[in-house]
């Protein structure tokens, strides 16, 4: 309702409907970027873009940076490159630099199970989280929930506890958690689960809710469908 009124006032200021539409959309695409992230960033692609082909110039001239080679890695599993970024990360497997590097386990396991190679992108983000549990604060534990998801559901429930536990400030896990329990047809268990992220989002202070906000609506969401 409170939308029709806003579109009905752009267009009587603006004398077309179009361009009111246009207007209201902008309006509302500003207000969920900064109050709430369910929509894209429009931005975020370009400068990630122009990252990448900076990074790709520092390898050609210099193909021992693995500081560079670990940010390209990274910025193309962001844009869902996979293939891309397991040869990036290929030559560094080896490097004693890295074997006792958590993020680059998690990265390079990451990349292997987009790429077919499951079993062993599985053995490398666990192998991340024995070297240290909270890495990427417990980022990992959400991929092999994912994995798990289908194949093994007490597996993934224990994997979104062990994130939960981690993340103690966060209504993601608790989302996944109810998300999964709805695949299990247990609705009772998965609508406890989505208000407990939301209880969680009530007690957090001001610029943590910011983050968490786009959690909590999920939350909300979930909870009306159980």
């Amino acid at each position: 309702m409170k939308i029709a009124l806003l579109f009905g006032l752009f267009w009587m200021l603006l004398g077309n409907p179009l361009v009111a539409l246009l207007v209201l959309l902008a309006v509302l695409y500003f207000l969920d970027r900064r109050f709430v992230g369910l929509t894209p960033s429009f931005t975020k692609p370009l400068r990630r873009r122009s990252r990448i082909a900076a990074l790709r110039r520092e390898l050609e001239a210099n193909p021992s940076n693995s500081g560079s080679r670990l940010e390209l890695a990274r910025l193309l599993l962001e844009r869902k490159s996979y293939a891309e970024a397991r040869s990036t990360l290929e030559p560094l497997r080896e490097s004693l630099l890295m074997e006792d590097s958590a993020e680059f386990w998690d990265d390079y396991g990451t990349s292997l199970l987009h790429t077919g190679r499951v079993e062993e992108g599985e053995a490398a983000i666990r192998k991340a989280l024995d070297l240290n549990p909270r890495v990427k604060y417990g980022a990992p534990h959400l991929r092999l929930a994912a994995l798990k998801a289908k194949s093994d559901k007490a597996q993934a429930l224990a994997q979104l506890e062990a994130f939960s536990r981690i993340q103690s400030s966060s209504c993601e896990g608790y989302y996944r958690m109810g998300k999964l329990l709805q695949g299990l047809d247990r609705r009772a268990e998965a609508k406890a689960a989505f208000e407990e992220g939301l209880r969680l989002y009530r007690q957090l202070p001001k610029y943590k809710r910011r983050q968490e906000r786009r959690w909590a609506l999920l939350c909300s969401l979930g909870k009306n469908a159980s």
